[in-house]
């Protein structure tokens, strides 16, 4: 067996971060009150997490890249009848690249409408003053009612995946994604993922140029 870099420290932390932040969502949601507070301030920095994980999309290591599981049609095929390629077990896998894909829309999906959403009793999205009224009323049923919906039962599918590979396929991805290294087949010839003092220091630029992207959003919408 030999030992490789696939998770990169910012795609670690940005998962990690990103599985808190929704389900603090979803919680505060359902709370209501003055959590709703709450509930904005994780909404924003979920926004923030979706541009970075974009960005580290294409400037990450090869790992996190989009390019490494963008998969054809016969790939995941091949894949759900056992009979894929070893190096596309890596990574994010043909199905797991759907999952992930599925996600990062639904949630982006969530957070643009959660921005145009007003509760008419004390919360609303600061993009709520750029929009009509039919479309405010739209995102914010869609934002509280199928959204939402949609976002629970993605991520109750991606633990029960995670479960399955774990305890059927003797495959934990859990560990991967905690330590960054992951366990191959000695003949299998894979690159290593860059995670060095460079690469993570690349990436709190590029989550620091999102975090200010998302606060000079929310300010614009309260500039008005």
């Amino acid at each position: 067996m030999q030992t490789i870099r696939v998770w990169d420290l910012p795609t670690r932390l940005f998962h990690w971060l990103l599985a808190a932040a929704v389900v603090g969502l979803v919680i505060t949601a359902n709370i209501g009150g003055n959590w709703m507070n709450w509930h904005l301030r994780l909404g924003y920095a979920v926004l923030a997490l979706l541009l970075f994980r974009v960005v580290w999309g294409f400037v990450g290591g090869h790992w996190s890249r989009f390019g490494s599981f963008l998969f054809a049609p016969s790939a995941l095929i091949a894949y759900v009848r056992g009979k894929s390629r070893p190096e596309h077990r890596v990574g994010h896998t043909p199905l797991g690249a759907l999952s992930v894909f599925a996600l990062l829309l639904v949630l982006m999906a969530q957070v643009a409408t959660g921005l145009m959403s007003d509760d008419e009793i004390a919360f609303f999205g600061p993009l709520v003053r750029f929009v009509s009224g039919d479309t405010v009323a739209a995102a914010t049923s869609y934002h509280k009612n199928i959204g939402k919906f949609i976002v629970i039962a993605l991520v109750v599918l991606h633990v029960a995946a995670i479960l399955f590979y774990k305890w059927v396929k003797k495959d934990g991805l859990v560990r991967p994604m905690v330590l960054g290294d992951k366990q191959l087949g000695a003949g299998l010839v894979v690159p290593q993922t860059r995670d060095s003092l460079a690469s993570r220091l690349l990436a709190l630029v590029v989550l620091t140029v999102c975090a200010g992207a998302v606060a000079w959003l929310v300010r614009l919408g309260h500039a008005f």
